[in-house]
Order: C-alpha cells, then structure tokens, then sequence
C-alpha cells in the first residue's frame, strides 16, 4: 500500500484538529459560595460562522400542577417550544416580551401549533388564569448553552476548538456580569464563576374552581 504523500497527511492533520471539541464545564456559585441553580451558560465563538439551529429544533415547557416546568429554559434562535398542558385544568399562557410576544388563550392538552422563538433576548412568560405562574426563556443565537443544576454546575458539551465568550444569566440576577474569554482546545474547560442571583421563590397557590378554568 503506498505510503500517504506529506501534503495529504498534512491536509488530514489540519481536519482533525478543526474537528476536535471539548466541554465547557462551569460551576457558578453566590458571591458567598452556594450554589446557583437555573443560571443559564452561554459560549458564543469569537471568529468565524454561529451555526444556525438545527431543523426541528425543539423544546417544551409543560404545565404540571399549577406551574411551569421548566421554570428556566435556554433554547437557540429559531427554536420551536411546545407548551402542553398536563393539567387538569385549563390555562391561558403568554408573553408581553418584546423578542416574542404570544398568546394561548384558555386550552387542555396540547395546542395545535408550537411557539417560535426567532429572536434572541429574555422572554417572560406568565398565565392569564393564574398570576403566580411564571417561566423564563432565553433565546440566544449560540448553539452552545447549558443550564446550571441544583448543585449550581452546567456542561457544554462539543465546543469545537478557537476562542469563545462566555456568558451567565439567570432570570433574577441582581446585576449583569462580565463576560469571560475562553480558550477551547481538546480538554475539557473547567471554570468557577460567581453570579449574583436570588433563587427562585415558588408563589403559594389559590384554590380555584376547576368547573371554571
């Protein structure tokens, strides 16, 4: 078999090495060292093409005993989120946000037509019927996000190899925080970082009339 000329072995080295990725392995905490759950990490490339959501992108957020769940979620620009009503009651869900402003008006089960979220920005999303409902979307325009455990630790996983921003957020963050530069290689990136937020605080339910809603 004849050997691989220099350019050609040259040429698969330098595929190799574009294809290589990593994770992102990000444990964010309060300024006084708890844990932050629900914090959102965003890894945004510095150079070169965004890859745009794959087709059929798509995420979901159920309602299931009165609430939202997820009450945090992260999904890319141009994603599609579906809102099935798990329920025994019927619920009236929307969003004044301006990167995506809906409504579905009092339903069971699961409506006809999933949300689109086309533009990137934080969404709040409530329900008509009842006010302590609440969920939060971020829309974001990077495939490479994750969303923080109870335990305050999130993984993104297959960043190709360059140099990135790395962003946090969360839905009560008391302030903005500075965005990190990072380096992706072949190993993964571990990374502590403090986000000051407040955890979320579930509202206490209403009785209501189940004839009614």
């Amino acid at each position: 078999m004849p050997s691989s000329s220099p350019a050609l072995l040259a040429l698969l080295l330098a595929g190799a090495a574009s294809a290589s990725a990593a994770s992102v392995e990000v444990l964010v905490q309060t300024p006084a060292g708890g844990p932050v759950a629900d914090a959102a990490v965003i890894v945004e490339p510095l150079a070169g093409p965004v890859p745009h959501a794959r087709a059929g992108a798509h995420a979901a957020i159920e309602q299931r005993g009165r609430e939202f769940l997820p009450w945090m979620t992260v999904v890319q620009t141009g994603t599609s989120v579906d809102f099935p009503n798990n329920d025994t009651i019927r619920h009236h869900v929307y969003s004044f946000s301006e990167p995506k402003r809906f409504e579905i008006k009092l339903y069971a089960g699961k409506p006809g037509k999933p949300i689109v979220f086309d533009k990137p920005g934080q969404v709040d999303i409530g329900c008509n019927i009842h006010d302590w409902m609440e969920a939060h979307v971020l829309v974001v325009d990077t495939p490479y996000f994750a969303r923080t455990g109870a335990d305050g630790r999130a993984t993104v996983a297959g960043v190709p190899a360059g140099r990135y921003r790395l962003r946090l957020w969360h839905p009560r963050q008391k302030a903005q925080v500075a965005p990190d530069e990072i380096d992706v290689d072949d190993a993964p990136v571990r990374l502590t970082l403090a986000l000051d937020a407040k955890p979320r605080e579930p509202r206490p339910h209403t009785e209501d009339d189940p004839d009614r809603y």
